[in-house]
C-alpha cells in the first residue's frame, strides 16, 4: 500500500489559484488512472482534475467552494503496487507526512473559525470563516449572508462582496439553507445567473468604466474571399483534413495589421503602457449555454492560413465542448469577434482588458455597390462586410484606431483570388 498525493496542478503561467465546484468521487470511491476527480473553476475557464494514479480515494481534503492554490494536496489517494506504490516510502514513512497534512488542515480550519461560529448548523469553508474572522463579521452576521454557492453555501465572492456593500445596506435576513427556487410571479420568472455570468457581467462593467470606448467602422470588400474560398474549400478539408471558414482569413489580416500598427497591440497597467511583444489574438467563442469565452491564438503573426485555420477549429472546438484549459484563454493581447454569426451587421464591442481594442466582424451581404472601371462607373452585386473597431481612447487616438482598421479592410480587399491553398 502507497498513499499518493492529488495536488491542484498548474493550470497557466496567470493562474494561481482555483475554486472546488464539484467532487466527481467520494471518499472509499475507486479511481483509474486519468480519471477526473473533481472539478475545479479559475476566473474563465471550468476545469476537471485528473488522477495521475490508479487507486482508492481515503480523503479529501477541501469541500466544495474552497479555494485552492496550485501545488496545494486536495486528496489522497491509496495505491496498490504498480510503479507509484514501489517508488514511495513505506506506509509507516509515509502515515506521518499525510497526517501532518490532515493536521494543518484542521489546524488552519481552527484559527480560520472562531469558537462562535461552530455554534451554527450551515457549512462555511476555512475561508470564508477566516476572512469573517479578520473583518469583525459575527455569526449572526455570517449566516444572513445569501450564498451563491452549492446548496446555499456562500464563497469568497458572497463575502468580499458582503463587505463591500457592509455600510450601506442592513443585515438581510437569514437565507435558508438551500438555493432559492425559481420565483414565478405571474408570467414573470426570476432566475439566478450561473457563476460565468456572473463574472461576465462583472468584467463588461469593469472594462465600460475603466476605458474610454471609441468605435470606428469601415466597410469591407470581400467579394475575391468570397470566390476564392467557395473554390479551394473542398480541396483544403480532404487536404487537411480542417473546414475552411471565412475566420482565419480575417485572423491573418488582423494579425498583419497589427505588425504594421504595433501601438495597438498594447495594454494597460494603471499609467503604464505595456507593449506586448508577441501577438496573441483572443477569439470570442459562444458556448452552448449562451455564455461567451475568449481563448486565445498564441503567436498568431507566425501562423500561415493553414495553421491557422487549425487553431481557430482547435480552439472552437474545444470551447463548444468545454474542454478548454486555463491557460487557453491567457495571455491576449487584441480580440476579434465575429458578430456576424448571428446575422448582425456591425456591432460596438466591448474590450477585453486590459487590451486596448477589440474588432467586431459583421455579415456579408451581397449588395448593389459602384464599380469603377477605365470605361466608366456602374452598379454590380458585390460580397461586402463591416469591421467595428472598439478601442481604448486613453491611449489609442482616432488616427491609430482608424487607420488599424483600415488597414485590416486593405489586406482583405486586396486578396489574390489566384491565391494558393
Amino acid at each position: 500500500m502507497a498513499k499518493f498525493e492529488l495536488k491542484l496542478p498548474k493550470m497557466g503561467e496567470s493562474v494561481a489559484e482555483a475554486t472546488v465546484t464539484n467532487w466527481l468521487k467520494k471518499v472509499g470511491d475507486r479511481i483509474e488512472m486519468d480519471e477526473a476527480v473533481l472539478e475545479i473553476a479559475t476566473d474563465k475557464v471550468d476545469s476537471e482534475v485528473p488522477s495521475e494514479v490508479a487507486g482508492t480515494l481515503v480523503e479529501i481534503l477541501f469541500n466544495t467552494d474552497d479555494v485552492v492554490q496550485v501545488g496545494q494536496t486536495i486528496a489522497i489517494i491509496e495505491t496498490e503496487g504498480g510503479a507509484v506504490a514501489a517508488e514511495a516510502p513505506k506506509a509507516e514513512a509515509v502515515a506521518a507526512p499525510v497526517a501532518e497534512v490532515v493536521k494543518t488542515v484542521e489546524a488552519a480550519k481552527a484559527v480560520a473559525a472562531p469558537a462562535d461560529f461552530s455554534a451554527s448548523e450551515k457549512f462555511f469553508s476555512p475561508l470564508v470563516k477566516n476572512i469573517a474572522k479578520e473583518e469583525g463579521i459575527s455569526l449572526a452576521e455570517l449566516e444572513s449572508i445569501q450564498g451563491s454557492g452549492k446548496d446555499g453555501r456562500v464563497n469568497k465572492e458572497d463575502i468580499l462582496n458582503y463587505i463591500k456593500n457592509r455600510g450601506n445596506q442592513p443585515v438581510a435576513a437569514a437565507p435558508a439553507t438551500a438555493p432559492a427556487p425559481v420565483s414565478v410571479n405571474g408570467g414573470d420568472e426570476i432566475v439566478e445567473m450561473d457563476r460565468m455570468r456572473k463574472l461576465i457581467s462583472k468584467y463588461m462593467v469593469e472594462s465600460v468604466q475603466t476605458s474610454a470606448h471609441v468605435q470606428s467602422f469601415i466597410e469591407v470588400d470581400v467579394t475575391n474571399i468570397v470566390k476564392w474560398r467557395d473554390k479551394v474549400k473542398n480541396a483544403f478539408e480532404k487536404r487537411e483534413g480542417e473546414k475552411l471558414t471565412f475566420t482565419p482569413i480575417f485572423m491573418e489580416a488582423v494579425a498583419k495589421a497589427l505588425k504594421d500598427f504595433p501601438g495597438m497591440n498594447i495594454s494597460v497597467d494603471g499609467e503604464y503602457i505595456i507593449k506586448r511583444k508577441n501577438i496573441n489574438l483572443g477569439m470570442a467563442a459562444a458556448l452552448p449555454n449562451g455564455n461567451l469565452i475568449v481563448p486565445v491564438i498564441k503567436n498568431a503573426d507566425q501562423l500561415n492560413l493553414v495553421g491557422m485555420a487549425k487553431a481557430v477549429n482547435d480552439l472552437g472546438n474545444r470551447a463548444k465542448a468545454g474542454k478548454l484549459k486555463p491557460d487557453d484563454t491567457q495571455g491576449g493581447t487584441y480580440t476579434v469577434t465575429n458578430v456576424g454569426t448571428f446575422g448582425s451587421v456591425f456591432g460596438t464591442p466591448i474590450i477585453n482588458q486590459p487590451q486596448v481594442g477589440i474588432l467586431a466582424l459583421g455579415a456579408i451581404r451581397k449588395v448593389p455597390a459602384v464599380i469603377e472601371t477605365p470605361e466608366g462607373d456602374f452598379i454590380g452585386i458585390r460580397q461586402k462586410m463591416f469591421l467595428s473597431h472598439s478601442y481604448d481612447h486613453r491611449v489609442v487616438d482616432g488616427a491609430l484606431g482608424g487607420s488599424f482598421v483600415k488597414r485590416v479592410a486593405d489586406y482583405l480587399e486586396a486578396w489574390d483570388i489566384n491565391r494558393d491553398i
